[in-house]
């Protein structure tokens, strides 16, 4: 059995991706977080999701549960895949499955790194730090949803390139995840708003709007003061800058595009 590694930091998207990632290369079975899934399909084992500590989720994931590790061996064993992804946080984490579940040593160490970009890694931890959501790579009716007391839902479903189905995803929100950070969505165009009233060429802005999905963007219209003895292109690229850092600095998100369009010239009276 050949057997590949997928690891990254936790919320970065592995599950998000791990269907997708299989599907290119190929791969019948994925362990993630204490499951085997099999073809989209969960055949065996008990997600981590379902325990109520973090600390209890991490032993589920590396099948520390002595019944929870013979189950998914002995399903392993029965489907006999050619091919087994391995999902973990580390390189470490994932050879530590590999060794409990005794199914040879990995071939293939693959990153989330570099699988999506850093804008893309950022927002799925900020969507995991402010509203507690995780992906799950199955169906939603494969979810034992008496574990969830809050919140579960319907993921995406996942096509070929073809159009062909490759599985589904559902979104949870695990008991063990009690702390999220809430902000307001006027946060976002309020720092917006005021890095354009700090910016010496801005005389207005307005008609703000910022957009999360499918990355985050931010667009708006200014009103420039006069007279214009300088680049405008160049003082509107500073300002895109000035933004882009401020939401990093305030929310650690990368924007994909800040679109600003300039309406009009104040003229400054003497």
């Amino acid at each position: 059995m050949e057997i590949f590694s997928l690891s990254g930091p936790s919320g970065t998207g592995k599950s998000t991706i791990a269907l997708e990632f299989a599907h290119t290369h190929q791969i019948e079975a994925i362990i993630d977080d204490g499951l085997l899934i099999v073809n989209g399909e969960k055949v065996a084992g008990i997600s981590a999701k379902f325990e109520k500590s973090p600390f209890k989720a991490v032993k589920r994931a590396i099948f520390m549960d002595e019944d929870h590790l013979k189950d998914v061996q002995e399903v392993i064993a029965q489907h006999q895949p050619q091919k087994l992804l391995l999902i973990g946080t580390s390189d470490k984490m994932t050879v530590q499955i590999a060794k409990r579940l005794d199914c040879g040593s990995i071939a293939h160490f693959y990153y989330i790194s570099d699988l999506r970009s850093s804008g893309e890694m950022k927002l799925a931890q900020f969507i995991r730090k402010t509203e507690g959501k995780h992906i799950m790579p199955i169906p939603l009716k494969q979810v034992e949803q008496n574990f969830f007391k809050r919140f579960i839902q319907k993921g995406v479903v996942i096509f070929t390139s073809k159009r062909e189905k490759i599985g589904e995803t559902t979104i949870v929100q695990p008991d063990f995840h009690d702390e999220t950070i809430t902000i307001q969505k006027r946060a976002f165009t309020d720092i917006v708003k005021i890095t354009c009233d700090l910016n010496s060429y801005i005389e207005k802005s307005y008609k703000i709007h910022y957009q999360q999905l499918p990355l985050p963007s931010v667009h708006l219209t200014v009103a420039l003061k006069g007279p214009i003895d300088y680049s405008i292109p160049d003082a509107m690229v500073a300002l895109q800058k000035d933004i882009a850092k401020q939401f990093c600095t305030h929310f650690d998100l990368e924007l994909a595009e800040i679109r600003i369009t300039v309406n009009q010239i104040q003229m400054i009276g003497s």
